[in-house]
């Protein structure tokens, strides 16, 4: 086991953001995952004295081995903790589960005496359009953006217990969606092609820029107890327009009845709330920064 690290406490003059030297700490749940490896990676590569982030696992390969039945004892004191665990749309389990990792996560921050406790939600709750923002009314199309947006409902429904939550609805990452096995290989991508002749519109953001987000966020108490945000580049990008930046030939298919041209997220509030992070916004910069961050083959 890698870490075994007992709680500690802070007086309440060290926990004060932005006094002295003590970095913000940041419990990150559920490092094992093919986000949570991108975002050691990012961690490793881009260190920030204002932060400390351990990443959790039940598995090796992250700073703290730690299974979410065990005792809370064995987990560091944390100012943040970010729920990163959950089940995906393509994985062979029951979506349901994220609402029960979401309230652990909330039991999790309260115990280890964070102030601020984050929930990796998605774009999918929204459906399809173009910048929809945090107002706009949730219209989920598959069972994934419909247990989110369940997590989501749960959240708002969770005891006062002084926990001021964030919930990201995040766009799809580069290297972490179901782009990217296409990105890796050999053979060329198939994708839908639509009216304009070009494929999938989405949101993306680089992994990098979802820790730099972080680690800004947890010294962020949102005004309200639990508050939206969406999490994205400032600009969709196509799909096809990814795949030639990673140097990928692409077959096309004409796009079937039902599916989603535009998925495109507006960041307005994130670059009012953050108005300093600076994103990867091209599909080369954005190609660029997920490789710099993979192991080398």
């Amino acid at each position: 086991m890698q870490q075994r690290a007992q709680n500690t406490v802070r007086t309440d003059t060290d926990r004060r953001r932005g006094t002295g030297h003590v970095p913000c700490r940041l419990l990150v749940l559920g490092g094992g995952g093919r986000l949570g490896r991108l975002l050691q990676a990012a961690a490793r590569a881009r260190p920030d004295a204002g932060s400390q982030v351990t990443f959790q696992s039940r598995h090796a390969g992250a700073d703290l081995v730690w299974h979410p039945d065990e005792t809370v004892s064995y987990l560091p004191a944390a100012d943040c903790v970010v729920g990163l665990w959950g089940v995906t749309g393509h994985e062979a389990q029951d979506v349901s589960q994220n609402t029960t990792l979401a309230r652990r996560t909330a039991e999790i921050a309260h115990a280890l005496g964070a102030d601020v406790a984050i929930h990796l939600s998605s774009a999918a709750v929204y459906g399809s359009g173009r910048d929809m923002d945090e107002a706009h009314t949730p219209c989920p199309t598959n069972a994934y953006g419909r247990a989110k947006l369940d997590m989501e409902q749960a959240i708002g429904s969770l005891p006062d217990t002084g926990v001021r939550h964030w919930i990201l609805r995040l766009a799809n990452v580069i290297g972490a969606d179901s782009l990217a096995p296409g990105l890796q290989g050999a053979d060329p991508v198939m994708l839908d092609r639509f009216p304009n002749g070009c494929g999938p519109e989405r949101s993306y953001i680089t992994a990098s820029d979802v820790l730099q987000v972080l680690r800004a966020l947890a010294s962020h108490s949102p005004e309200a107890r639990v508050e939206l945000l969406n999490v994205a580049a400032p600009h969709a990008v196509t799909m096809d327009a990814l795949a030639r930046a990673a140097g990928q030939q692409i077959i096309w298919r004409a796009a079937p009845d039902g599916a989603a041209w535009h998925v495109s997220l507006s960041t307005t509030r994130l670059r009012a709330l953050l108005p300093d992070l600076v994103f990867h916004e091209t599909p080369d910069a954005m190609i660029a920064d997920w490789r710099s961050l993979e192991p080398a083959p």
